[in-house]
């Protein structure tokens, strides 16, 4: 099970911060592809939709994959998991930097992609065996955050694409990721070995399959991500002709809409402290994101009408990470099944982050901008639909007294 530090707030914080920026530097990885999109198409001679993929590439084994990490992070521990996923990180980073085509740089992709899923599903757990019952709240919303963050530095960064060209990025982004995994284990002491109750990995599995919780999970997850990263993983092209722009610029303007997303990710923190239903809020955020992805690939707006919904859009969002991992224990089918759990969502974000760019790529070849905002509609329409049984199950735990901090599985 996980093991709670038992530490204060204050001196737990610290550590916490690391495994926060872990995330943060495996986000890089996600933003490094739409902020070197426009260079790796002209290097490689490639279409906007072949390039697109090197965005939904990195979420391939992730959208098969998470729940069978989850159960291994219950097992071998978070810790351990952590540092294996940022070495993946680092050698698919390396090797994408070194591959001869696209091809082979898609497969990197994959092996990065990989990485960042270890390392995400470890985190969470991680955070719940070091953050004290006072901040455990404040602290997973500050985890939820990692994604905008890391999004918006390196977006930020992309200047440096014309100084060390789009491999010298990768294989800076790998020295970063080996020398973060090496901080990790300086700073993360081992936990004690508490011995656990044996269960068998078919159990496990059979158990988290026919319960509903981690298939909504997924499901909300997989709809939140085919919708962010439908606008953000195209966001600098469309900005860039829609604006007339440089591609730097229009990386810098996507980052700056994007850290909007960790404002949410904190503000829902806060909300959800003070008692905030996690369905209202779900329902809020995905009815907002529909109503600006109208307008963001409208023709009809001022381009800078649609780039400030992109920032509504982006708030939005960061609400549905922190509802998603804060409700994880609950929607659990045990408290060994968190890892798992957390994995199926996991899992979702992945299936999302493959779907979501591609077919925006694709409908706005065949058909133009505008048809990317029946997409993302019609997806938030499905997971208004996903919330109905998300809500039951909060309610059932509510009424039977459960919390999630009583509930937390894993092992840190």
């Amino acid at each position: 099970m996980i093991v709670s530090q038992f530490t204060s707030g204050g001196s737990a914080w610290p550590r916490i911060s690391l495994v926060v920026g872990a995330g943060v530097v495996s986000a890089f990885q996600v933003g490094k592809a739409p902020a070197a999109l426009a260079a790796v198409q002209g290097d490689l001679a490639l279409s906007l939709a072949a390039a697109s993929w090197l965005i939904s590439a990195f979420a391939i084994l992730g959208a098969l994959a998470g729940a069978p990490i989850g159960l291994a992070v219950d097992r071998i521990g978070a810790r351990t998991m952590a540092s294996l996923g940022l070495l993946l990180q680092a050698a698919g980073s390396a090797l994408g930097a070194l591959s001869p085509g696209f091809t082979a740089l898609l497969a990197t992709r994959v092996i990065e992609g990989l990485g960042f899923l270890c390392l995400v599903v470890a985190a969470p757990a991680l955070i719940a065996g070091l953050a004290p019952i006072q901040i455990r709240d404040r602290a997973m919303a500050l985890w939820a955050s990692f994604m905008p963050v890391g999004l918006t530095v390196i977006m930020l960064a992309a200047p440096l694409l014309s100084i060390v060209t789009w491999r010298g990025f990768w294989f800076l982004n790998a020295s970063i990721l080996v020398s973060y995994a090496m901080l990790l284990r300086w700073g993360l002491h081992p936990p004690p070995n508490h011995p656990r109750p044996y269960r068998k990995i078919h159990q496990d599995i059979g158990e988290a399959l026919v319960s509903p919780g981690p298939w909504v999970l997924g499901g909300l997850f997989t709809a939140f991500s085919a919708i962010f990263f439908a606008v953000f993983g195209l966001l600098p092209p469309l900005l860039s002709q829609r604006l007339g722009i440089s591609n730097e610029t229009a990386s810098m303007l996507s980052a700056l809409a994007i850290a909007a997303s960790g404002v949410g990710n904190l503000v829902c923190g806060q909300l959800l402290a003070r008692g905030f239903q996690p369905a209202r809020l779900l329902n809020f955020s995905f009815g907002i994101m529909a109503l600006c992805g109208i307008g963001i690939f409208s023709h009809t707006l001022w381009a800078i009408a649609s780039y400030a919904l992109c920032v509504v859009f982006s708030f939005a969002g960061g609400l549905i990470p922190v509802v998603i991992f804060d409700s994880a224990p609950r929607q659990a089918p045990g408290a060994e099944l968190v890892g798992v759990t957390i994995g199926f969502a996991m899992q979702g974000n992945n299936l999302g982050l493959i779907i979501g760019p591609a077919a925006a790529s694709g409908l706005a070849g065949a058909f133009g901008w505008p048809m990317v905002s029946v997409a993302v509609v019609g997806i938030a329409f499905v997971a208004a639909l996903l919330v109905l049984p998300f809500n039951r199950r909060q309610l059932t735990e509510a009424a039977s007294g459960q919390s999630p901090l009583t509930r937390a599985g894993g092992r840190f």
